[in-house]
């Protein structure tokens, strides 16, 4: 039995279609084709029923997806065991924030592929929260405060924010100076979102409202410029506003606690070599 046809059969069952999984593999449509025609002659059984929508899983390729990916899985850890220790091979899948991938993270990635010319590195931005197991990534890099889930989270370091308005916005609608204030003012938020503000010791759980929402922060950024609110947004993303005076500080006593961060998270289990190469490139970078 091919490796790759097994490797394809994932694929096809995780992006749930030929399309999406020949995007992601890197060949044509015709290639994934043929290595799931082979595969399915060659165990005798039908592992997926093709519709109009894509390609759904028979009861057989249900069962089978699971040994499948283990295969591959061990495969994998296989090949990096007998590699010399600073080689890499194969391809690695990372989700990224847009906002903070393509101005930070991007050349952290460029620096892993040419350290490691053997490794395929194929790196997805978005802000869209992405299911790393159903989307078949390898791991992803998420930035702020991580909800609770089966995941495996590694901290990479700190991510300070603040509250930021403009200036035409507070001359129209004035300066909240407590939570309470705060409340009564439009909100920039991602989506339904808490605020949690620490004065001191004591930290203040806000659950603010607002009229305007984007889920990427470069969107909230230019929200918080034409004066439609206050957003509460990461450093690296208003430094530049700040200091040009397009945007100011808002209650400015109070500060995000130090719970967000920068976080590599990969689904559980032992982590692959290159995803630990990734992380510790990371920590170097943003230590």
């Amino acid at each position: 039995m091919d490796l790759e046809d097994l490797q394809t059969f994932v694929e096809v069952a995780n992006a749930g279609g030929v399309s999406p999984a020949a995007r992601r593999l890197g060949v044509s449509k015709s290639i994934v084709s043929r290595r799931l025609f082979r595969l399915e002659t060659e165990l005798g059984v039908q592992l997926l029923a093709r519709t109009t929508r894509g390609a759904a899983l028979t009861e057989a390729g249900d069962t089978f997806r699971d040994h499948a990916a283990r295969v591959c899985a061990e495969m994998d850890v296989a090949r990096e065991t007998i590699l010399p220790a600073g080689e890499l091979r194969g391809r690695l899948r990372i989700a990224a924030p847009l906002s903070f991938g393509t101005t930070h993270l991007a050349p952290v990635f460029a620096q892993l592929a040419r350290h490691h010319p053997l490794l395929s590195v194929h790196a997805s931005y978005t802000d869209r929260f992405v299911d790393i197991v159903g989307e078949g990534f390898d791991c992803a890099i998420r930035v702020g405060y991580l909800p609770d889930s089966n995941l495996i989270a590694r901290r990479i370091g700190p991510i300070d924010g603040r509250l930021v308005a403009s200036p035409d916005y507070i001359k129209q609608y004035g300066a909240p100076e407590t939570p309470d204030e705060l409340l009564t003012h439009q909100a920039l938020m991602q989506g339904t979102e808490v605020w949690p503000l620490s004065d001191g010791d004591k930290t203040v759980t806000l659950h603010p409202q607002g009229r305007f929402k984007a889920d990427n922060g470069v969107a909230l950024v230019a929200a918080a410029v034409a004066g439609l609110g206050i957003a509460a947004l990461p450093d690296f993303l208003t430094e530049d506003h700040l200091a040009s005076g397009v945007l100011v500080p808002v209650m400015t006593r109070y500060r995000f606690p130090d719970a967000g961060g920068i976080y590599v998270v990969r689904p559980p289990g032992h982590p692959a070599r290159k995803i630990r190469v990734l992380t510790e490139l990371m920590i170097q970078h943003f230590g």
